[in-house]
């Protein structure tokens, strides 16, 4: 019976470790999959700010023009 519950013991630490690695990988890459989306959403409003600049600069020289032709 001894013998059961050491190999048991050592059986049931091995399945722990595996299980704790496993659920640590899944969170790794939930984590990397979060992080992505994190970038994607900043390129999109890095470039949604770009866009508006551009029309803001555009339509500031469009006003300027227009004075100065006045």
């Amino acid at each position: 019976m001894s013998a059961f519950l050491k190999s048991a013991g050592w059986l049931g630490g091995l399945l722990t470790i595996i299980a704790l690695v496993i659920m640590l990988l899944r969170q790794i890459i939930a984590f990397i999959g979060f992080l992505t989306v994190l970038i994607k959403i900043g390129i999109v409003v890095f470039f949604l700010l770009l866009f508006v600049g551009v029309g803001y600069m555009i339509f500031r020289d469009y006003q300027r023009r227009k004075r100065k032709n006045d």
